[in-house]
C-alpha cells in the first residue's frame, strides 16, 4: 500500500505521520486490498472554519472511497475521519463478498 501524507497551513510531524499510520492499519487489517491512500491534514484560518482538518482517500479494488472531519483537535479530526473510512470499509467489502453459496441454498430443487 502507498501511502501519502500531506499538509495543509501545517507541518506534519513523525508524532501525526505515526498516528495516521496506526488508524489506517486498522483498516488495512478490515481489507487488504488497499491499492493508494492519501492524507491531508490542515488547518483553517478562516473566521468561520476555525478549526482542523482531516481527509483521506482509500483506492480500492474496484472502488475509491472518501471520509474527512473538521473538530478544534487534530487528533480527534483524525480518529472521527478513521472511523468513517473503517465503517465504508467494512460496507464496501460486504458487498464484494461471494454470496453464491447463500443462492444455492435458496435455489428451487427441480
Amino acid at each position: 500500500m502507498k501511502l501519502t501524507i500531506s499538509g495543509h497551513h501545517i507541518e506534519v510531524t513523525d508524532a501525526l505521520k505515526s498516528y495516521v499510520t496506526g488508524k489506517l492499519d486498522k483498516i488495512t487489517g478490515h481489507f487488504e486490498e488497499v491499492v493508494d491512500t492519501k492524507v491531508t491534514l490542515s488547518v483553517e484560518k478562516h473566521k468561520e472554519k476555525d478549526g482542523k482538518h482531516a481527509e483521506c482517500t482509500l483506492h480500492l479494488k474496484g472502488a475509491d472511497l472518501f471520509a474527512e472531519s473538521s473538530n478544534a483537535d487534530l487528533y480527534v479530526a483524525i480518529d472521527e475521519m478513521a472511523a468513517k473510512l473503517e465503517r465504508q470499509v467494512m460496507r464496501h467489502k460486504e458487498k464484494i463478498q461471494d454470496h453464491s453459496k447463500d443462492a444455492a441454498k435458496r435455489a428451487p430443487v427441480l
